[in-house]
């Protein structure tokens, strides 16, 4: 949503002023983390937007104060000449009024500017693994390529993750419920500490300490307790027993470590490739599900394409923009690499 037209046009103007009331009172109406996102938006747009919406919001404060106040009025006693039809009209005279003003504070009122700030943002780019401590003292640690949205009230906080995977360290406060909502799904803790990975079809959460709850669609609310976890997907939640070697294994990054116990080469490559900007390819069928394990940095690709030419027919062969090519190392294509080289 943007506006559009100078400030010196009054129907422009006019016309953003109409649309901050009317997404200011969406945001008083329980909207959804969408909606939050895109009124974020459309007030971080344009400096024109930020300060109606300011004006909206100051609008609003004193409409409430001023709502306050008429139910508040008592009306001084009328003099016995005024007929109880006469008060009657008075009474609903002063609530016409208070109507009025209302009206007119939330369209018209002038206050000091000041930008919507309610969500904060917070992201780490390819290749950084970013802790961030949130006002609560909670702790967010973002992988690379992940973004995630926070907003806290007085009544909960809130976390959005918009792409990748964040691990949470919450601050226990039994007042203010800890929500991550991740796609159409719904994780809150009080204090406790979890990992949440997006991954394309399906989100992962693993929960290292406490007791999560998860929600998503109209299915039954399910318990998640430390070394647990569960598969979400848009209709299910099929909650996993872990233990503490997988649990391990996924929070490794936090450590800026990849732990590898058997997966194939596909899938290793993909796990690195999350931290590169030139990313690892199979060139041949045949490497894909060759298996491989152990313990690596996850900047440190090269140590995992060396074990894989120590330990498997895998041979590398490297781009000019750093881009690896994984190919099956046969006794021809062996001979063919050594003739090239002469």
């Amino acid at each position: 949503m943007q506006a559009s037209g100078p400030t010196s046009s009054s129907g422009p103007r006019d016309a953003i002023e109409a649309e901050a009331a009317r997404l200011l009172a969406k945001l008083h109406s329980d909207p959804t983390p969408q909606e939050e996102a895109e009124i974020c938006d459309w007030v971080e747009s344009d400096p024109r937007n930020a300060v109606a919406f300011a004006r909206a919001e100051a609008a609003w404060d004193a409409a409430e104060r001023l709502k306050s106040a008429a139910a508040d009025v008592t009306l001084p006693s009328m003099p016995e000449i005024v007929s109880e039809e006469q008060q009657r009209r008075l009474s609903r005279n002063i609530m016409i009024a208070a109507a009025v003003a209302i009206l007119f504070f939330i369209f018209a009122a002038i206050v000091t500017v000041r930008t919507f700030s309610g969500v904060d943002r917070y992201e780490a780019a390819l290749g950084e693994i970013r802790d961030v401590t949130l006002d609560d003292g909670s702790i967010v640690h973002l992988n690379s390529d992940s973004e995630v949205e926070v907003r806290f009230t007085g009544h909960g906080r809130k976390v959005r993750i918009v792409k990748g995977e964040a691990s949470f360290e919450v601050a226990p406060d039994s007042e203010r419920p800890f929500d991550v909502e991740v796609r159409s799904a719904l994780i809150r803790a009080v204090g406790t500490a979890f990992n949440v990975r997006m991954r394309p079809a399906l989100t992962e959460l693993t929960v290292t300490h406490g007791t999560v709850t998860v929600h998503c669609g109209n299915k039954a609310q399910q318990r998640v307790t430390a070394g647990n976890g569960a598969v979400i997907q848009p209709r299910t939640i099929v909650l996993t027993r872990l233990g503490d070697r997988l649990v391990s294994q996924r929070i490794a990054w936090r450590h800026q470590m990849l732990e590898l116990d058997g997966e194939t080469i596909e899938q290793a490559t993909a796990e690195f490739n999350r931290y590169r900007k030139a990313p690892i390819l199979i060139g041949d069928t045949r490497v894909s599900p060759l298996r491989i394990g152990g313990r690596f940095r996850v900047h440190d690709s090269r140590a995992f394409l060396s074990a894989l030419e120590r330990t498997l027919p895998v041979r590398t062969v490297r781009g000019e923009d750093g881009s690896v090519m994984l190919l099956y190392r046969d006794e021809e294509s062996t001979q063919a690499s050594e003739s090239d080289r002469s």
